[in-house]
């Protein structure tokens, strides 16, 4: 599912892509691209997209001044950079949930340890080609620096494309040094190419040297800084997931409540739609679709009521068969909630015009003869959750503070 949203940093508003499954999202993360980049930078694109494929769901922005996003790309700075990350992650945590990785590529890495301290959901960060500092960039535009010290900026052609650069960009990254590094205390994932010829090798050695552990280093043989190799943002995105599962809590790992035998647990999640669903031994979410206003995170309220007569009406079929020592090896129950209309109806002003209905279809295979399956298709309507939307059902209702 790819989701396009905007959200405000400062004065601007960012352009972002959220791309996330459509149900079972394992957690957030946040993606910060290159310098001089944006959201739909191959390597971006196609990371994002592998990882939502692992369950994670990944937000994608272009920077101020870069891409659809607001705001003169002359006038922002790796502080307006890391400015514009805060937004995102405060973006994600208000709308859906805050990120618990951070993912940077080159410049961006630098950002997203720059900012890890302001997320302190994150516990964990992944760099791409990153530099030991962010005023590693500046080698890009080396041959200029005359020029902007002396005219305040300069045109410079980074990537085939025209960007202005001043010298408060110069003076901001002079003003960021590695400091933070030893205080991170998140999980660390440095992934580099020894033949990087933007970012030297000798950068993730620094950066790797600086951190404390937790800290993993994998080496990208053969790709380019951009990973312009799909093959090579594929594997980082494998790489990504496999690493995380060691560090990042998932939602069944993060919440956990004691409840007790026989007993069902609804809570909210996030206030809207999402709801954590208990047992004494399981859990899983409750939703509503997209399309009206959920996150298609579980299945919603009428999906749960079929799932439960679906499923007891096979395991009561099931014992059926067993016990009758039936040759039936496979049962399907498929089911569907309706309303049928009434075209007359007597006491319509005072009455629900609709007749709800649930249709049950079972399929199976085996070899039974005509009796045996209609003695079978009798069995389903005793399965016991079937009797008990048959029977007069009250619902008692308490109010707890």
């Amino acid at each position: 599912m790819r989701q396009k949203v905007t959200f405000t940093s400062g004065e601007n508003q960012l352009s972002g892509l959220l791309e996330a499954p459509e149900t079972n999202i394992k957690f957030y993360a946040l993606f910060a691209h290159c310098f001089t980049c944006g959201k739909d930078v191959a390597a971006a694109s196609r990371i994002s997209r592998a990882l939502m494929a692992k369950g994670i769901a990944v937000l994608r922005f272009d920077f101020t001044g870069l891409g659809n996003s607001d705001g003169d790309f002359a006038n922002s700075n790796f502080s307006s950079n890391i400015q514009d990350l805060v937004a995102a992650a405060d973006f994600l945590r208000a709308n859906f949930q805050a990120p618990k990785i951070l993912i940077g590529h080159s410049l961006g890495g630098a950002a997203v340890l720059s900012v890890a301290k302001d997320v302190p959901e994150s516990s964990a960060v992944v760099t791409i080609g990153a530099p030991f500092e962010a005023a590693h960039v500046a080698h890009n535009f080396s041959m200029h620096f005359d020029e902007i010290e002396q005219q305040g900026q300069a045109e410079v052609s980074l990537g085939g494309r025209k960007f202005t650069i001043q010298k408060q960009f110069l003076d901001d990254i002079q003003r960021y040094d590695t400091s933070h590094l030893r205080q991170l205390r998140k999980a660390l994932l440095v992934m580099h190419s020894p033949v990087d010829t933007t970012v030297k090798i000798t950068e993730a050695e620094k950066l790797y040297r600086a951190a404390m552990h937790p800290k993993s280093f994998i080496s990208l043989e053969n790709a380019d800084h951009l990973l312009s190799n799909k093959r090579d943002s594929e594997y980082v995105a494998e790489v990504i997931s496999a690493w995380a599962s060691r560090y990042v809590q998932t939602e069944v790992e993060s919440y956990h409540v004691n409840v007790r035998q026989g007993h069902v647990l609804v809570e909210e999640k996030d206030h809207k739609f999402t709801q954590h669903v208990s047992t004494n031994s399981h859990y899983w979410l409750a939703d509503e679709p997209l399309k009206v206003g959920g996150k298609n995170a579980g299945p919603d309220p009428y999906e749960h009521l079929l799932a439960g007569l679906g499923a007891c009406t096979a395991m009561t079929l099931r014992m059926y068969a067993q016990r009758k020592q039936l040759p039936v090896q496979h049962i399907k129950v498929e089911l569907t909630h309706t309303r049928d209309y009434q075209q007359d109806c007597v006491d319509c002003e005072t009455k629900a015009q609709g007749i709800e209905a649930i249709v049950r279809s079972i399929s199976y295979v085996g070899d039974l003869d005509e009796q045996q399956q209609t003695r079978f298709l009798e069995i389903a309507d005793k399965c016991p959750v079937h009797k008990t939307l048959h029977s007069n059902v009250i619902v008692k209702s308490r109010l707890f503070k």
